[in-house]
């Protein structure tokens, strides 16, 4: 992986902030294509899936390369990823848009969680969904799929960049996953994304708060308004006092 290391207080940050505050600062700085699409969480979890990236590509599968024989060479990609994931990370599969056969299934992704990972996504499919929803990770994918990957994938590279969902993944990349969508922070702009995003948090919260109170929305978000931005440190005094 990449120096960069994701710190835990980063990390903590971004797990109560959501894909689409993280997708609107991104958008700031001009990164519009961020968020993998087509990919749907498998659980809803109570905080979000937060890891660097750990990423594994797969070419169309040619039949005279891809029997079940090749599954006995342990350093088989699909295999070796999911032994070498790295603790804390999140498995991210380039499975060519194409869930009409599995990525992985629940006794990979119980592997994954039993090292550690935080979590897996694919833009492809898993088998066995309703055992990995069960599971204590992270798992995203575009639909349930049960024939194996042999029949449609050939995984050929771990760690290195990939597209998923129409996103480019670097090794090392922040990956975010919500109870929505997954989306993916270059690596060099977490920590200011991070703290961005809790910044904003705050204020959302402030301002769905006063919306459910009855207030209008003008002058509130955004907040355009001197008044909204005195009421919003006064509001985030109490906050900090209880």
């Amino acid at each position: 992986m990449p120096q960069y290391i994701l710190s835990e207080g980063t990390r903590s940050k971004l797990r109560h902030s959501s894909v689409a505050t993280i997708s609107t600062l991104l958008f700031k700085r001009g990164l519009r294509n961020q968020v993998i699409q087509d990919v749907h969480p498998l659980s809803h979890r109570d905080r979000n899936m937060v890891g660097q990236a750990y990423t594994l590509r797969c070419i169309p599968a040619r039949e005279d390369l891809n029997q079940l024989s090749v599954f006995q060479d342990p350093l088989h990609p699909q295999r070796h990823a999911i032994e070498n994931a790295p603790e804390g990370c999140v498995l991210v599969i380039d499975s060519r848009k194409n869930p009409r056969a599995a990525s992985a299934g629940s006794i990979l992704v119980s592997r994954l969680m039993m090292r550690g990972a935080e979590g897996i996504v694919t833009d492809g499919g898993l088998r066995d969904s309703p055992d990995i929803a069960s599971l204590n990770i992270g798992a995203y994918h575009n639909r349930p799929s049960a024939p194996t990957n042999l029949t449609l994938h050939q995984a050929v590279e771990i760690d290195v960049p990939i597209g998923c969902g129409d996103v480019a993944v670097w090794p090392g990349d922040i990956v975010v996953g919500d109870r929505e969508a997954v989306i993916i922070i270059p690596s060099q702009l977490a920590d200011e994304i991070a703290e961005e995003a809790k910044e904003m948090t705050l204020f959302e919260d402030f301002v769905a708060e006063k919306v459910l109170e009855g207030q209008s929305i003008i002058g509130l978000y955004p907040p355009s308004n001197a008044n909204t931005v005195e009421s919003f440190k006064k509001w985030r005094a109490c906050r900090r006092k209880l």
